[in-house]
This record gives structure tokens, C-alpha cells and sequence, in this order.
């Protein structure tokens, strides 16, 4: 009963597992508490309120059930008892959660839903979030610890407000106005139309997935990772990792570029520009010298580092102020619009004009110089497609909310409402200025003036050169900042080896990953051309905005119970569009870019496939694989499949026939034999042991010895899957197997064991009716039986055998032997084999009209082969090798020993014949003809068959009314002195067809 009620309790614990959308995340599981255990009340002579309890680690794998070191605690009944103040009092006795109190709910046996669910946090503990979940990890929670306080951020400034700071950037200020100049109104507000909408959407995907879970540090790579898995998640977050960092450099270059042009006399190398489109122009264009973007963006990129190492959290308390000017900025900018007069401020506005706005509605795409200063003799030409490129960061930046889940009062409120009135918001903006930057000046003006923000803006025009240079700063301090947390987020999923360099423990500053990021932002400011940053960054963000979109598309579709996200406006049309809206963006930026962005994620996905640790973080595909594997199973029915489409499924039936070296769980050839029966390792094999024993007592162990045999087949490189069954003997053990293993047409149809030759030389006298059992249970199930002899010698893949492969096909088994001699033909070790096949004929007259029916039968199968038939009455004139002679005297003389004991047993106890627990019938004369048939075989394929490479045999049932050790003196007559044998029973069915 006390076993029962400890089941239930370890069935209860590993069930309270709450679907989070990951192992170990969301919700904590009950097992990693460390919480006390309570079994049931125990009656006691002397006491009959004794409670056995017990303080154990639920967290260790290693931990068994029973307990062995239950410690009773005697409860009086008086209150006042002296007891009541001793150390084993429950009232008294303090575990790891604190003073526990008697529990009301002890009849159920789990703990109360405070430790379950985690709610500790109702009376002031706080629980940390858990670790990412590796195999064979342990994931403990601390309980009890309080934290300290913690400012928590609104939708306001913990997701509208940095959105907003990175969208509306540098692009705005220094190239939008040239933007609607070179594509005109009309295609300007459809470059923003569509930029917009992949943001939209990828905003709607983000919104979704954000709100199905609790989030941690990594944003998007954090939420890629969980829904496609994790070597989509480091290919995509390393590529997100390089588009931030890169992003640093825009922005270093963006504000740098506004100094100069603010403050001319600044510049260390001055360039001038004298013709537009060939003409003279009255006044020189000033404009500023790469060199000098180098220097300054060197400098500054160093400052900004310096900053970042020492006050990152200072970065976040000043950020919000850095909007400031950038909307007085806006505000003087729209102001100056209105203002504007024909030639004022300067000459090229016409103030708001129909008239400008028709000549501008056109687009006018031709060559500039690198300055974007039109050229004919120019060498960059620009069209919607470059547009798109050098326009796209104006709309990034939506994932600055879900960087900062962290730090969020309420990550499912806040980041689909702040992220989405962020995108509207800004791409609002950005249609209205479009309008009004196409009314308010000419063409000429449009593209030669890069700062007419500046110019145009009243009454401080100063004030948008300070909101460039504040807003261009605070977001590189936001980019220096956040790219080196995802590198260290990436790095602490301890995917990739090569990464842990980078990795930081909680609370720290990952300090080698701002190294690393200011090496790659100083590398971009060195080119010194943002129009050539700009799509560099681009492709980037679409690889990550096309991930994210993916992950909700997957997750959507499949529908899994854990997907319950609460932002409800969503669905798997809309991902799918945003998806494809992100991959076209990529490839009329840039053919070239794209591709090499998707071969750079595809190496760093094949990396981690190849170098990285495994993980399970319950994404998107392991589920679509499931569903897929239960469609496949649904539609394959229970019917029987087609002999064209029929797999060998083996069950290799791992229990040795005595013991195996230590560490080894399983007879090393049997997965090489195994992968023989596959046609190019195409197709699955269930490994089976029985562990003998109680299942209650070893449930444990058989864990553990199942995750080893696993291990080993890996290591085999035999595609397959591990199981271990408790069972009190391998006979009720194997049964079992056999009844139940499988799904469907996915049940194991060949059962594959190494044939007990050790069991007379070890005396093992319980083998016989064991292998007996099985293969009368096979036949029962209806599965095939193919028996390995001489299992040491099999060899594996670099072994290469010579000779034939010789089948001695006796019964109709439904053409398996025949299958199997041609995958064994497949293999490296077997290819310069040839195949003879050996009929037995009753007749001499049916030997010929057999032979051409075999060759006709194999013609028709696509099988060579050449086909030998045996007479039985040429038995009579072969005479038996000597071997067989002297194996056939001593199976008689074993026999007639054997059942001489039978029969004075029988006698002494009054019963009739017994054996194997049953009651048999021996017919002397059928013994003889048996032992006979089976001399004469083995006589035969010695002659025959004796340097064949592999030989294969029909078994034959065993005789119901005879004892095993009969069957099994027959068995060992047939096998004597051949090497290499495989002894293969057929099921009812074909396993080949003529047709096509």
C-alpha cells in the first residue's frame, strides 16, 4: 500500500509540469522546490500516530523512490505534551520554504499550490526565472530570498518611448527629404506604405508570441529561439547581434555627419562639391570628408564606449531625455513648413505649393556621386529597390520593447500596446511628411540640401541639429548597449562553445561582449559611407523580422495546447504575409546582400547543428514534427501496408544470454547488424532490454539504463530508439513487449536476437524454455524472427566480405529471407558478395520444374541469384561429415537422459510427463525424424556452404507437445559448426512483390 500511495505521490510531482511553452520556463516545476515529502500515516503498535516523513531533493535525477532514510516524527495527541517542543516536531520543524505547517490536504499527497505554482511571490518571496533547460541539467529555485525592490516600467516608458527613440532616427533627419526628392510623393508614400506594413505585421507576430509566456533577456532572439529552436535562434540572434551592431556604427556616422554639416569649420579635410548634374552652381556645396567621418566616428564610437562600460544604467535614466529635443525638433520642423515663403529661408522653397507638389508627385531616379549630390558621371544609381534599402531603418527599432521585458511592470500589456502605437505612430509621421516635404520646396532642393530639415525648421533651426546629434547618440548608447546583452543572452544558452567567452553570470556587466561590439562598430566606421551601412543593416533586421513572423506563422497553425497567447488580433495569414513582405524587401534591396545574409545564417545554422550542444526548448518544429508523425500515423491506418511500401521496423532484443561487458548495455554487433537490415540507414529500429524486478522499485534504473542504451546507439550511429522494460522475468517481460510496442502500422514487425550458444557450456538450464517462449510468442503476435549466429564475428562496415550469400529456403515466409540477403548487398561489407539460393525438393521428378519456377520467381523480383536444388533423396546418398555425426550421438544421448529424468519424476510424484510447467507428449520415433531433418540440414550446408560470407536458414517452430530443451537440442544440431548463420521465420504476409 505504502508503494502505491509513493507512486501516486511521484506520478503527481512529475505531472504538475504546467505547460509554459518550454521545459523548466513559466511556471517552476514542483521538482525543483526541494520541498519535504509526506507518505501515508503508518500504524504503529505502541504509537499509533506516527508520521513518516521525509526532507528530500527532489531535484536530483539520482534520487530513488522508496526513500532509505525515512525520518519518524512522533506527533502526541495531547497538545501539551512535551513533545510538542522537540526537535522532530512538526510544529516546529522548519524545511527549506520556511516553518511548515500540518497540511489539511495531506490525503492527496502533493504539496500545497503556494510551492506547485510558485505563488510565493503573495507573501513577499520572490522567484528567480529558470535557465535555459539542457540535457541532463538540473534546474534548482531558490524560494525564500526576498530581492530588492525593483522599479518597474509602464507601456509608456518601458516600450513606447525607446521604440519610438529607435525609429525615428538619422534617416528622417539627413535623408528623407532626399528620399521624396529622387522617388517623388507618389512612390515615396508607397515606399513607406510597404515598409510600414512589414513592420506591422512583424509587430502583430511579436505581439502574439510576447504574449503566450513569460519572457528573459534576448528579445527576439529569446522568442526565435523557444519557437523554431535553437539553432535557428543562434543563427538568426547572431545575425540580429551583427545588424545592432552595425545599427551603432549608422548612428556613430549619422551624428557625426550632422556635426560637420552644422559646424563646417570643424572638419580636418574639407570637400566641396561645384556641379550638379554638369552645371555650375553659383555657390559651392559643402559637404563633409570621409576622412573626417573616420576620425570623429573613431572618437566618438570610443567616448560611447567608455559610457557604456561604466554607466549603462545611467544610459537608461538619461534615454527618455534624449526625446526631448527630437520633438521640439519636429515641432520647429513643421512650424518652418508652414512659415516657408518662395526662396525663404533660402532659395529652392516655394513655401506649401500645388504647383510643387505636381512637379514633385513623379519620381526622378538617376547616378549620384557618394554624397547622393546628383552626377551623371556619378557611380551609384538609385531606384525603389536601393530606396527601399537606404529607407528601412527608418522603421526598425520595434523590438526595443521586448529587449526590456525585464524591466516591465507587464510584459503582456505592454509590449503589444507601446510596440504598435510606436509603429503607427511614427509611420503616420513619416506619410504626412512626405506630403508636405513634396509642397514645400523644388526637386534640386530636395536633393542637394541634405540637412533641409534643418534649413526649413522655425524659429530655432539650431534645435534640429541638437535632435539629430541627442537622438543619433542615445541610439548608438542604445545599440553599444543592447548588442553585447544579446551576444551574452546567446552565450549563456550555452549553445555554442566558441561563445563562452562571452558569457556574463546575473547582475554582471558583459564587458567582453562590448569589447567585441565596439571592434565591429569601429570596423563599419572606418568604411565611412552610411549609404553603404544602411542595406548592410537592413537585411539584418529583415532576417530577424522575417524569424520572428515565421515563429508565430508555426506556432499559429500548429495550435498546440501550450499556444494561448492573449493578444488575440493575430493569425497565421498575416505572419505568412509578413514573412514573404520581408523576403522581398531583401531581394529588391539587394541581391547580393540577401544572399549573402542567407549564407551566413545557414552557416551559422549548420555550426551550431554540427558543433553545438543539443537542447529542448519545446519549439515550434518539435511540435510540427509530432503533428506530422501523427498524420503520417493516422493515415497509414492499421490495415496492412502494401508490399511495395513494406519497412523492416526491427525489435533488437538487447537481454543477453549471460553478461556483457561492464558499461556496455547492449551485445556491441547488434546495432551493426541492425543498420544491415536498412536500405542506406533508411528506416527506425526499437532497441528493447528487460530489467528484472519490481517496477515501483526500479523505475529509476530503468531511466537511467535507458538514457545509457540511448547513448550507446548514438554512439553506434544506428538510427533507433531506446526502451526498457520492468518486468519480474524476461519471459513475462518480452510478452508484454511484444503485445504492446508500436502504434499502428508503426509496430515492430521482425524481432532481431542473438542465439544463446553459451547456454550449455554455462549450464543454463532456464534458457531453453525462455527462447522457446519468445519465438512462440513471436509467432503468436505474428512478428518475423530473424536469429543471429556466431553474432562475435558479424562484421561491420569496414570489413569487407568475399564469397556467397546462401539462403536454404525451406518454407514460404513470405519472401523475407529473399529481402533480406539484397540489403545485405547494400552494405560496404557485403557488396562483393554473390546470392545462391538452395531449395529442398521431396521429389527428384519436382527438382527441374522447382528450379525454373525459383529462377522465374527471382526474374520477376529483380533479384540475381543462382539457384541450386536439393533432392531429399539425395540426403540418402551424401554421406554426413564427421562433425555432424558426433553433435547428432551426443543430442541422442542428452535426449534420452533428459527423458529418462522426466519419466522418474513423473513416476515418483504419480503425474504424468512434465515439463517447462506444462504437460508434454514425446513420440520417439517424431524426436528421431526431427533430430534427423535437422542432421541432415546441417550436413548440407556444411558441404555446400561452408566459406560462404553469411548463410541464412528457415527456423522451424518449435513442436508444441515437446519440451524446450528438445527444441532446443534440434536448434543447436542445425547450427553446429556454422560460423555465420541467420535462422529467419516469415510472418503471414508478403514482404515482396512482383508488380510494380
Amino acid at each position: 500500500m505504502n508503494r502505491n500511495r509513493e507512486a501516486a505521490m511521484e506520478g503527481g510531482r512529475e505531472g504538475n509540469g504546467v505547460d509554459a511553452g518550454e521545459e523548466h520556463e513559466g511556471f517552476p516545476p514542483a521538482v525543483a522546490l526541494g520541498r519535504r515529502k509526506y507518505t501515508p500515516v503508518v500504524a504503529h503498535d505502541n504509537d499509533p500516530a506516527m508520521v513518516e516523513m521525509s526532507t528530500v531533493d527532489l531535484g536530483s535525477s539520482s534520487s530513488s523512490f522508496p526513500p532509505q532514510d525515512l525520518k519518524k516524527i512522533k506527533v502526541n495527541k495531547e497538545p501539551n505534551s512535551a513533545s510538542e517542543g522537540s526537535e522532530g516536531s512538526i510544529h516546529n520543524h522548519v524545511g527549506v520554504n520556511g516553518p511548515q505547517t500540518e497540511s489539511k490536504l495531506e490525503l492527496f499527497g502533493f504539496d500545497s499550490l503556494v510551492n506547485i505554482l510558485g505563488l510565493k511571490s503573495m507573501i513577499g518571496d520572490q522567484m528567480p526565472a529558470p535557465s535555459s533547460p539542457r540535457d541532463g541539467d538540473d534546474v534548482t529555485i531558490a524560494v525564500g530570498h526576498h530581492q530588492p525592490n525593483v522599479v518597474k516600467l509602464g507601456t509608456m516608458m518601458g516600450v513606447f518611448v525607446p521604440c519610438l527613440q529607435n525609429i525615428l532616427g538619422i534617416i528622417y533627419y539627413i535623408r528623407f527629404s532626399w528620399i521624396v526628392g529622387m522617388a517623388g510623393i507618389g512612390e515615396s508614400l508607397l515606399l513607406v506604405a510597404f515598409c510600414g506594413s512589414c513592420t506591422f505585421l512583424t509587430t502583430i507576430s511579436l505581439s502574439a508570441i510576447a504574449t503566450n509566456g513569460a519572457m528573459k533577456g534576448g528579445g527576439p532572439y529569446y522568442l526565435i529561439g523557444r519557437a523554431l529552436g535553437p539553432e535557428v535562434g543562434v543563427s538568426i540572434g547572431l545575425c540580429f547581434f551583427l545588424g545592432n551592431a552595425i545599427s551603432g556604427a549608422m548612428y556613430v556616422l549619422g551624428a557625426v555627419e550632422t556635426f560637420l554639416n552644422a559646424v563646417p569649420g570643424a572638419g580636418i579635410f574639407r570637400e566641396s562639391v561645384t556641379t550638379v548634374n554638369g552645371t555650375a552652381i553659383a555657390e559651392p556645396i559643402t559637404r563633409p570628408s570621409l576622412h573626417d567621418l573616420q576620425v570623429y566616428g573613431i572618437v566618438v564610437t570610443i567616448v560611447l564606449c567608455f559610457i557604456v562600460f561604466g554607466g549603462v544604467k545611467m544610459i537608461n535614466r538619461v534615454a527618455p531625455a534624449f526625446l526631448i529635443p527630437v520633438f521640439l525638433s519636429l515641432c520647429c520642423i513643421f512650424l518652418g513648413i508652414f512659415v516657408a515663403r518662395k526662396d525663404r529661408p533660402e532659395v529652392g522653397f516655394t513655401g506649401l505649393s500645388l504647383e510643387s507638389f505636381k512637379d514633385n508627385w513623379s519620381s526622378d531616379y538617376q547616378m549620384t556621386n557618394n554624397a547622393g549630390i546628383p552626377d551623371p558621371n556619378g557611380k551609384i544609381y538609385w531606384g525603389f529597390n536601393a530606396l527601399v534599402g537606404l529607407f528601412f531603418p527608418a522603421v526598425t527599432g520595434i523590438m526595443a520593447g521586448s529587449n526590456r521585458s525585464a524591466s516591465l511592470r507587464d510584459t503582456q500589456r505592454s509590449i503589444p500596446i507601446g510596440t504598435l502605437a510606436a509603429t503607427l505612430s511614427t509611420t503616420g509621421l513619416y506619410l504626412v511628411t512626405v506630403l508636405f516635404f513634396g509642397a514645400v520646396a523644388h526637386r534640386e532642393k530636395l536633393l542637394t540640401d541634405r540637412l533641409l530639415t534643418a534649413t526649413v525648421a522655425w524659429p530655432f533651426p539650431a534645435i534640429v541639429y541638437v535632435g539629430i546629434i541627442l537622438s543619433t547618440l542615445g541610439a548608438a548608447l542604445q545599440s553599444l548597449a543592447g548588442a553585447p546583452r544579446l551576444l551574452a543572452a546567446i552565450a549563456n544558452d550555452d549553445i555554442l562553445p566558441v561563445l563562452n567567452y562571452f558569457k556574463v553570470s546575473d547582475g554582471n556587466e558583459p564587458h567582453v561582449a562590448t569589447l567585441f561590439t565596439a571592434f565591429i562598430c569601429i570596423g563599419c566606421v572606418v568604411i565611412g559611407n552610411l549609404d553603404l551601412i544602411s542595406p548592410t543593416t537592413t537585411m539584418f533586421y529583415l532576417l530577424c523580422y522575417a524569424g520572428v513572423n515565421l515563429s508565430c506563422f508555426l506556432l499559429d497553425l500548429l495550435d498546440a495546447p501550450s499556444w494561448r497567447p492573449r493578444w488575440k488580433f493575430h493569425h497565421w495569414s498575416l505572419s505568412l504575409v509578413g514573412a514573404l513582405i520581408c523576403i522581398v524587401i531583401m531581394f529588391l534591396i539587394s541581391w547580393t546582400f540577401t544572399i549573402v545574409a542567407l549564407a551566413l545564417a545557414t552557416l551559422i545554422y549548420y555550426y551550431v547543428c554540427l558543433m553545438g550542444k543539443a537542447g529542448d526548448w519545446g519549439d515550434g518544429f518539435k511540435s510540427a514534427y509530432f503533428q506530422l508523425a501523427l498524420r503520417s500515423l493516422r493515415s497509414l491506418g492499421a490495415t496492412q501496408v502494401h508490399p511495395k511500401n513494406w519497412y523492416p521496423i526491427p525489435l533488437i532484443f538487447c537481454r543477453p544470454w549471460g553478461k556483457l561487458p561492464e558499461n556496455v548495455p547492449c551485445h556491441p554487433k547488434l546495432a551493426d547488424f541492425a543498420n544491415c537490415m536498412k536500405k542506406k540507414g533508411r528506416g527506425m529500429s526499437v532497441f528493447v532490454s528487460i530489467m528484472d524486478g519490481d517496477y515501483l522499485e526500479c523505475a529509476e534504473d530503468a531511466k537511467t539504463a535507458c538514457k545509457q542504451l540511448s547513448t550507446y546507439i548514438d554512439y553506434k550511429q544506428c538510427e533507433g530508439v531506446a526502451e526498457i522494460v520492468v518486468a519480474p522475468n524476461m519471459s513475462e517481460g518480452f510478452r508484454g513487449i511484444v503485445q504492446t510496442m508500436g502504434l499502428g502500422n508503426l509496430k515492430p514487425n521482425i524481432v532481431v536476437m542473438r542465439y544463446p550458444e553459451i547456454w550449455r557450456r554455462e549450464n543454463l538450464h532456464e534458457i531453453p524454455a525462455t527462447f522457446v517462449g519468445i519465438i512462440n510468442d513471436c509467432i503468436v503476435a505474428n512478428k518475423a524472427v530473424v536469429i543471429v549466429k556466431g553474432l562475435d564475428e558479424w562484421p561491420n562496415e569496414y570489413q569487407r566480405q568475399y564469397g556467397t550469400i546462401d539462403l536454404y529456403w525451406i518454407v514460404r515466409d513470405g519472401g523475407l529471407m529473399l529481402l533480406l540477403s539484397q540489403l545485405l548487398l547494400t552494405k560496404a561489407s557485403f557488396e562483393g558478395c554473390k546470392i545462391q539460393v538452395f531449395c529442398i525438393a521431396e521429389e527428384d521428378s519436382n527438382a527441374e520444374e522447382l528450379k525454373t519456377d525459383v529462377k522465374k520467381f527471382l526474374y520477376d523480383l529483380r533479384m540475381q541469384a543462382e539457384v541450386i536444388v536439393i533432392s531429399m533423396k539425395s540426403w540418402e546418398t551424401h554421406g554426413e561429415q564427421q562433425e555432424s555425426t558426433e553433435a547428432f550421438s551426443g543430442a541422442q544421448q542428452r535426449i534420452a537422459n533428459y527423458l529418462g529424468e522426466m519419466k522418474e519424476k513423473a513416476q515418483r510424484e504419480g503425474t504424468p510427463l512434465m515439463a517447462d510447467g506444462k504437460r508434454v507428449i514425446v513420440n520417439d520415433q517424431q524426436v528421431e525424424k526431427f533430430l534427423y531433418t535437422t542432421l541432415k540440414l546441417n550436413s548440407t550446408i556444411l558441404n555446400y556452404s561452408r566459406m560462404a560470407a553469411v548463410v541464412l536458414v528457415s527456423l522451424p517452430a518449435p513442436p508444441l507437445s515437446h519440451p524446450s530443451y528438445f527444441y532446443m537440442e534440434y536448434m543447436d544440431l542445425l547450427v553446429e559448426n556454422v560460423p555465420r548463420l541467420l535462422i529467419v521465420r516469415g510472418y503471414h504476409r508478403d514482404v515482396v512483390t512482383l508488380f510494380s
